[in-house]
């Protein structure tokens, strides 16, 4: 394999850096992630009416599956620092290719909750945001927003690509090949991660995208215990008011994004006589603006101030939520207007937050510390997927869980605008 990258290293270095190579691999790792979470919004009906579960239940799944999505981040990270970036890759997708395959063969909402929660949550823990953040920290010193908008429009892509795809063979086929189909997705990244992605820019005798050739990069501690190093990074980061000001916006950011609109938005078309096609079509065509606004966000996020980007991301996704309910009985500009301004900033919120959390935290450390980060973004989830799925359950629509998801963005876009102010750098020492 190394020899492989260092011929292909050889034969584009004249053109461009090998860097922009890896974020394309990892672009295609983080979009069959973002396929494979995004599934189960497509089998909430499907399996509600196949197996006879309620919407809470299922959502119970979901909501497991987002808080294990981030809260592995962390220990994601420092597993690459102490087995390697593409080890740990590739067990993750093992694990996650074969669990998603036996899914289909489950019957019990328990088998649901064991390989959708637990078990697919765990795995695109290690190959979503964190693996993201830490590709744009070991391979660039330049261009890091604009690279962590590209990754994190992967989401987006994700969405735009698989989930009208997924929903016509619901509607044809049943639930079951869905689950297939996505496994063989997962099977198709396998050798493109071992065949393209090295381990750093030193293992092919390359420095840092933006730096003088022949800098060497400075390795971590391999030694230390994944565990230890996580647990340690957050022990001093709890300390720092500014980790606490990211971590909460980011719960928000969480809860109004993957976990409910993420979760229920197809589910909710239905509530107003929309089939499964149209509601995933509406929500891949948010996803498509996604793309467009967190690539451009990254690029911003290289030039303006963060937290005023984030101030307007957050206060507008917000307004959006609280303009949904009314959306759904305006017959041509309701939910067009709802896709383009909630689309266009879905997780726009990701390139700033990177760059604040590098700043306050300094690029060696943010990693593992941008995956707690993570954690608090997945918890948000978690708890938005499964709030929604009670307020739908008892009281027989969406509306009230719409609101309070508007009202979180609100307090998040005043949130954001105390984070740095100080303009200090912190140093956590993670890997020493």
């Amino acid at each position: 394999m190394l020899a492989f990258t260092h011929w292909l290293t050889q034969r584009t270095k004249e053109r461009f850096h090998y860097a922009w190579i890896v974020v394309g691999v990892t672009f295609f790792v983080m979009l069959i992630t973002a396929g494979t979470r995004a599934t189960p919004s497509v089998l909430m009906v499907p399996l509600e009416l196949a197996l006879g579960w309620d919407r809470a239940t299922i959502s119970f799944a979901l909501s497991l599956n987002l808080a294990l999505f981030g809260l592995m981040g962390p220990f994601s990270a420092a597993a690459m620092e102490r087995w390697g970036l593409r080890k740990t890759i590739l067990f993750a997708l093992f694990i996650l290719g074969i669990s998603v395959g036996l899914s289909s063969l489950m019957q019990y909402s328990w088998q649901m909750w064991a390989v959708w929660g637990v078990i697919v949550g765990c795995a695109t823990g290690v190959t979503s945001t964190t693996l993201g953040a830490t590709i744009v920290s070991r391979w660039f010193k330049e261009k890091r927003g604009f690279a962590m908008g590209i990754l994190t429009a992967s989401s987006a892509t994700g969405q735009l690509v698989f989930l009208p795809f997924l929903a016509g063979i619901v509607e044809i086929y049943g639930w079951r090949p869905v689950i297939l189909t996505v496994a063989c997705g997962i099977a198709i990244v396998f050798p493109v991660v071992y065949l393209l992605l090295p381990e750093s820019p030193d293992s092919l005798d390359l420095s840092l995208y933006g730096e003088p050739e022949g800098t060497k990069s400075i390795p971590g501690d391999v030694k230390k215990n994944p565990i230890v190093i996580a647990f340690s990074s957050l022990g001093r980061a709890v300390k720092v008011r500014d980790f606490w000001l990211l971590f909460f916006s980011f719960f928000i950011c969480g809860a109004t994004t993957n976990g409910y609109i993420g979760t229920h938005f197809i589910a909710m078309c239905g509530d107003y006589g929309m089939g499964a096609v149209e509601g995933a079509s509406i929500l891949a065509i948010m996803g498509g603006l996604d793309l467009i606004g967190t690539t451009l966000s990254g690029w911003l996020s290289d030039r303006w101030n963060n937290r005023v980007l984030l101030f307007w991301y957050y206060g507008l996704r917000g307004l959006a939520l609280l303009f949904l309910p009314t959306a759904f009985g305006i017959s041509y500009f309701g939910l067009p207007v709802f896709a383009l301004f909630y689309g266009l900033d879905w997780i726009a919120t990701v390139p700033p937050t990177v760059r604040l959390t590098n700043d306050v935290f300094g690029s060696k450390d943010a990693p593992v510390i941008f995956g707690w980060v993570v954690a608090g973004h997945q918890l948000g989830a978690a708890f938005a997927a499964l709030f929604g799925g009670l307020v739908r359950d008892n009281f027989g629509a969406y509306t009230i869980a719409t609101m309070v998801a508007g009202g979180l963005c609100l307090i998040a876009s005043i949130l954001v605008l105390r984070i740095n102010r100080t303009k200090r750098h912190i140093d956590v020492p993670v890997l020493s």
